[in-house]
């Protein structure tokens, strides 16, 4: 067997390094700069955690696209599929509770699911992940939207737009859920395999289909928005007021829905029609009951996220440029073999202040040069009988072709006066 990447799996590569840290960096200082703290939180959990935090009838459970195994304590453990289960364990378990409110959290890292490997869509991924936790009202849930929208935005992404619904309250799902009951069931046969399945545990998932059969059986139906409660009515159109206010670019979807069974009120998307069909490039809504449902306080909160897959296809389609990474500031060449130990020391040395690379065997002039020029290094340093003497080096400007002779002592002050430091 040729041993390979699991399927649903891939290897960044150091070429593509700078790409992953450009998002990362970017969302990083845009959370930093609203008061979002970074969390780290295990890749795998008991899985009881996920099963709580994602509900019976969302699709990890019921399509079993958890990564769920016994460790050998004989513990059910579940690699992560998501992470808001496992930052708010995290809040509940580190009191949390406490701390000012609203609590601001953001994460980065791998998730795991098993489920269709397509584009953009890997069974390992990198997702980014916000929550705010512990405020009722409007405000904080387009604050939520509005960290996305600038995160992606500041990422170089343009052409964006927030679809906006709301999902209202539990009495408003569960009498959508009943209407949806009663005018689908009739037609049951008609319906999709998963759909049929979300017909009995949870209907309002039904306006998630992308199957054409259940959306012509839907499209003469009344969408989630028209079923809101006065209060939950409320809600939404104080969002939606924020977001205008903000001059955040706004389309009312009145049957968006989310995969998750806690959300209640706002649901939100955030678009970019120029990757295709599947144009979500993220999501999240409101999940007031789920902070007790795990067994903490009463809170209410929302969050969000995306996949960094995705939004890499976004920036390619967008034609953002992302700066590569630079080469070393001095390639350092040994043209004898007491030269390779000398440069290694010395580039040991300089390393304190400067990016140093060198060959690892003796080279001529000529392949050593090249070597410097595959490295990416604008300045070249080459060591042999002649500098050992004077206790130099021949520093050769790969871009004129200017070289000088420098003293070994005199380097640092020549790299900062080069501009490399």
């Amino acid at each position: 067997m040729k041993l390979q990447a699991v399927k649903g799996t891939r290897d960044i590569l150091p070429n593509r390094q700078a790409f992953w840290h450009h998002v990362i960096g970017r969302v990083g200082s845009v959370m930093a700069r609203s008061g979002v703290r970074e969390i780290d939180v295990p890749i795998f959990e008991h899985t009881e955690v996920f099963t709580r935090s994602a509900g019976a009838s969302s699709d990890l459970v019921v399509q079993k696209e958890m990564y769920t195994f016994t460790d050998r304590g004989g513990r059910s453990i579940t690699l992560r599929p998501e992470f808001t289960g496992g930052v708010l364990r995290a809040f509940i378990e580190h009191g949390m509770v406490n701390w000012p409110t609203p609590v601001k959290l953001w994460s980065h890292g791998p998730i795991f699911r098993g489920e269709q490997v397509q584009r953009g869509r890997y069974r390992q991924f990198h997702q980014v992940n916000c929550e705010l936790v512990g405020l009722p009202g409007p405000l904080i849930d387009a604050e939520a939207i509005s960290l996305l929208y600038d995160a992606l935005r500041a990422c170089g992404l343009k052409d964006l737009v927030v679809r906006l619904g709301s999902v209202g309250d539990p009495e408003d799902r569960a009498r959508h859920n009943h209407y949806l009951r009663a005018a689908l069931n009739p037609h049951r046969e008609a319906l999709s395999e998963a759909s049929k399945t979300r017909l009995v545990l949870n209907p309002l998932r039904l306006w998630d289909s992308k199957d054409p059969g259940d959306q012509e059986l839907l499209k003469d139906l009344t969408p989630p928005l028209e079923h809101l409660s006065n209060e939950a009515r409320d809600h939404f159109e104080g969002v939606k007021s924020y977001l205008d206010d903000w001059e955040i670019p706004v389309e009312v979807d009145p049957a968006i829905v989310r995969a998750l069974d806690y959300y209640r009120r706002t649901a939100f998307e955030i678009h970019h029609s120029a990757i295709g069909a599947q144009s979500a490039l993220a999501g999240g809504g409101r999940y007031d009951g789920l902070i007790g449902h795990l067994g903490g306080p009463d809170l209410p909160g929302v969050g969000w996220a995306f996949g960094v897959d995705r939004v890499l296809d976004a920036l390619t389609v967008d034609e953002v440029g992302i700066p590569k990474e630079s080469g070393p500031d001095l390639f350092l060449i040994p043209l004898d073999e007491e030269a390779v130990g000398e440069v290694a020391r010395l580039a040991r040395h300089l390393r304190a202040a400067f990016r140093v690379e060198h060959s690892y065997r003796r080279r001529n002039p000529g392949r050593g040069l090249r070597d410097a020029e595959r490295s990416g290094a604008p300045l070249a340093g080459l060591r042999g009988a002649a500098e050992r003497e004077t206790h130099s080096l021949t520093v050769k400007d790969l871009v004129s072709g200017e070289q000088r002779d420098i003293l070994e002592d005199n380097l640092p002050a020549f790299l900062r006066k080069a501009g490399r430091a």
